[in-house]
C-alpha cells in the first residue's frame, strides 16, 4: 500500500477516485433529495388532478351509481376516495371495507381536513391511517380534500387518500437505480483513472529510469519523445540536458586534466587552504615540502606548516591581502605568494605558491665567494708580476743572477696565472655541459701503473717510497676518457707527495667492487681536520696553507677530479685522520670482465 501510495500513479489514481467519488457522492444526495420531493409534487399533483375530475363527474352525473362507476374507472387499486354533502358526513365511498371505514370515519372527523367546506381551495395531509391490505396495521398516507363547487359555490368535499408506500416504493426503485449508476460511473472511473494514470506516468517513470542513469554517468541515455504534449516536450529536454552535461562534464574533466598536468609540471610548490588552514589541495612539489616540514616540525601542534607561513596565511584570510614575501623557514629560503580565494564576496581560502629559493641563494653565495676567490689568487701573481717587472725596468737589479731570479719568479707567477685560467675553463666546461667526454672501452691497469710511473722520479727527490698494487685482472676493463682520468689521478698523486714529508710512503691500489673498478690513492702526509672534510671538493678551498709547503695551488684541482670522475658515473670520497694519513677514492664502472 505505501509503494503505492509513493508512486505518482498510486497518488493521481487516488486522487481521481476521491474526486469522482465526492462528486457522486453529492449528486447522488442532491438527485434522491430531489426525485423523492419530486414523487411527492407528482403524487400531490396527481390527487389534484383526480379530485379536480371527480367534482366534475359528480357535478355532471346526478346518477350516484353511474358517478361511482366513471370515479372507480378513474382511480388506481392504491387510491380511494370518500364524498361528502355536509362536514363530518360521508355520502359515498369508493370501497367499502372494516379498514375503509374506520379510515372514512378519521378523514370526515378531522378538523384539519374539515375546513375544506369553509375554503375553496383543497388542503392536503399526511395521516397515519389503517392499512388497506392488513388489518392490524398502520400506514401513511396522504390525504386531499377538495371542495366541490357548484356555480361557484361550495356544495360538500372529495376526499382522496393514497398510501404512501406506493411513493416510497417508487423512490426505492428510483433509489436502486441511482445507486446502480454511481456504482457503475465508479467502476468505469476506476478503471479509466487508472488507465490514465498509468498513460500519464508511464514516460514519467521512464524518466525517473533515465534520470537514475544519469546520476550513475551514463550521459548517453535517452527517452523517446513520441508525444508532442508538455511530457514529450519534456523527453525533448531531458535528452538535451543529457547531451548538455556530457558536453560540461567533458569540458571540465579536460579543464582538470589541464589545470591537473600544469600543476604537476610546475618547478613551484602549489597549495590550497581553507579557512580554517586545513590543505584542500597540493601538487607533487608541495606534497615533498609539506613532508619534509612534516619530519622536521613537531606534528601534535597542527597543521604542519611553518609558523611563519601561518602567519602570513592568517593575515590574507582576515585582510583579504595579497601577500609576497621572501622568508627563511627551517633553514631554507622560500619566495612566497599567498592570495585569496573568494566564493562571491566572501573568502572561502586562500592559495600558496612557493618557490624554493635555497639552491639559488647558495649559487649566489658560491658566486660571491667564486670572485672573492678569484680575485684573491689572481692578486698575489700580478702583484709579484708587477712589482719584480717594476724592478726590472727601473734597474733595480744590482746583478745578473738576480735579473735571472726575477725573471724566474716572473715565469713561474704567470704559469701559475695559466694553470688557474686552464682550471676555471675546465670547471666552467664541466658544470655548463660543454665539455665532451671521449670514452673508448680500454684496461683499467695498464693506465693506472702508467700514470703513477711518471711521479717515481719526483717522489725519489722527496724520499718518499712510491708504490702501486692491483688486484684486478690486466684484462679488466672500462668506458674511460683516458687523458681526463689521468688528470684525477695526477691530481691526487701530485697533492699527495707535496703534503707527504720525507721518508713517508704513498701508495695506489687497484682493486674491484661489484660492478665498479675502485683506485685508491692512499699518503702517510699531515692529514686533513675533519672539520675540513666536508668542503675539500669545493673550488678554492684550502685546508691549510701551509700545506702548499711553499708550492703553488690553485684550490681548484680536487673540484675538478671530483666533476671528471661524476662525468664519467663515478664516485670519489676521501677519508683522513690528522697526521696520520689521507686516502683518497675514486670508482669507476666496469664494462666488462
Amino acid at each position: 500500500m505505501n509503494r503505492i501510495w509513493n508512486s505518482v500513479v498510486g497518488k493521481l489514481w487516488v486522487t481521481i477516485l476521491l474526486l469522482v467519488s465526492f462528486v457522486l457522492f453529492i449528486i447522488t444526495i442532491l438527485m434522491l433529495e430531489f426525485l423523492g420531493n419530486y414523487h411527492s409534487q407528482q403524487a400531490e399533483a396527481s390527487l389534484r388532478q383526480e379530485a379536480n375530475t371527480i367534482a366534475r363527474i359528480v357535478d355532471d352525473h346526478e346518477d350516484v351509481d353511474t358517478s361511482l362507476y366513471i370515479i372507480s374507472g378513474i382511480l388506481g387499486p392504491e387510491t380511494n376516495a370518500i364524498i361528502a354533502k355536509e362536514p363530518r358526513e360521508a355520502t359515498l365511498t369508493l370501497h367499502e371495507g372494516e379498514n375503509e371505514e374506520k379510515i372514512k370515519q378519521q378523514i370526515i372527523n378531522d378538523k384539519t381536513l374539515g375546513n375544506v367546506f369553509k375554503s375553496s381551495q383543497p388542503i392536503i395531509k399526511e395521516m397515519i391511517l389503517p392499512s388497506l391490505e392488513n388489518k392490524n396495521q398502520m400506514e401513511s398516507f396522504i390525504v386531499l380534500a377538495s371542495p366541490l363547487n357548484v356555480e361557484n359555490q361550495v356544495h360538500g368535499a372529495v376526499f382522496i387518500y393514497q398510501s404512501l408506500d406506493v411513493i416510497h416504493k417508487t423512490t426505492k426503485e428510483t433509489t436502486k437505480i441511482v445507486f446502480l449508476s454511481a456504482f457503475i460511473a465508479f467502476i468505469l472511473t476506476t478503471f479509466f483513472a487508472f488507465f490514465l494514470s498509468t498513460r500519464i506516468t508511464s514516460p514519467l517513470r521512464k524518466m525517473r529510469e533515465a534520470a537514475f542513469e544519469l546520476s550513475k554517468g551514463n550521459f548517453d541515455t535517452k527517452l523517446p519523445s513520441l508525444q508532442n504534449d508538455e511530457i514529450g516536450q519534456l523527453a525533448v529536454a531531458f535528452n538535451q540536458m543529457g547531451r548538455q552535461l556530457k558536453h560540461h562534464l567533458e569540458v571540465i574533466n579536460q579543464e582538470k586534466e589541464q589545470l591537473s598536468s600544469i600543476l604537476t609540471s610546475m618547478t613551484d610548490a602549489v597549495i590550497t587552504f581553507n579557512r580554517d588552514h586545513t590543505i584542500l589541495l597540493s601538487n607533487p612539489q608541495a606534497e615533498k615540502l609539506l613532508q619534509k616540514w612534516f619530519f622536521r616540525m613537531d606534528t601534535d601542534k597542527g597543521q604542519p606548516i611553518p609558523i611563519e607561513m601561518d602567519h602570513m596565511l592568517d593575515h590574507v584570510l582576515h585582510l583579504e591581502e595579497e601577500i609576497n614575501e621572501e622568508l627563511e623557514m627551517e633553514g631554507s629560503y622560500y619566495a612566497i605568494s599567498i592570495n585569496p580565494l573568494y566564493s562571491g564576496d566572501s573568502i572561502r581560502g586562500a592559495v600558496a605558491v612557493l618557490r624554493d629559493m635555497t639552491e639559488q641563494h647558495r649559487l649566489d653565495r658560491l658566486r660571491s665567494d667564486f670572485i672573492a676567490n678569484v680575485s684573491h689568487e689572481l692578486r698575489t701573481p700580478i702583484a709579484m708580476l708587477q712589482g719584480y717587472s717594476e724592478a726590472i725596468l727601473d734597474n733595480v737589479v744590482a746583478t745578473e743572477d738576480e735579473r735571472d731570479e726575477m725573471m724566474k719568479i716572473i715565469y713561474e707567477e704567470s704559469q701559475r696565472m695559466g694553470r688557474l685560467v686552464t682550471d676555471l675553463l675546465d670547471i666552467a666546461r664541466m658544470e655548463s655541459g660543454r665539455m665532451r667526454l671521449y670514452k673508448v672501452n680500454v684496461a683499467v691497469t695498464p693506465i693506472i701503473e702508467r700514470i703513477t710511473q711518471k711521479f717515481t722520479q719526483v717522489a725519489k727527490e722527496s724520499s718518499i717510497d712510491l708504490t702501486i698494487k692491483t688486484t684486478v685482472s690486466p684484462l679488466l676493463t672500462a668506458d674511460m676518457d683516458e687523458d681526463r682520468i689521468e688528470q684525477v689521478l695526477t691530481n691526487l698523486l701530485d697533492n699527495a707527495i707535496r703534503h707527504t714529508p720525507n721518508e713517508g710512503k704513498v701508495s695506489v691500489l687497484v682493486e674491484q667492487l661489484n660492478g665498479f673498478v675502485k683506485i685508491s690513492v692512499e699518503d702517510t702526509g699531515s692529514g686533513i681536520l675533519k672539520e675540513d672534510l666536508p668542503y675539500v671538493f669545493e673550488r678554492f678551498y684550502k685546508a691549510d696553507k701551509s700545506r702548499t709547503r711553499g708550492k703553488s695551488g690553485t684550490g681548484l684541482g680536487l673540484a675538478i677530479a671530483k666533476n671528471m670522475v661524476e662525468a664519467h658515473d663515478g664516485e670519489i670520497t676521501v677519508k683522513s685522520e690528522e697526521n696520520v694519513g689521507t686516502i683518497f677514492t675514486f670508482m669507476l664502472p666496469i664494462k666488462h670482465l
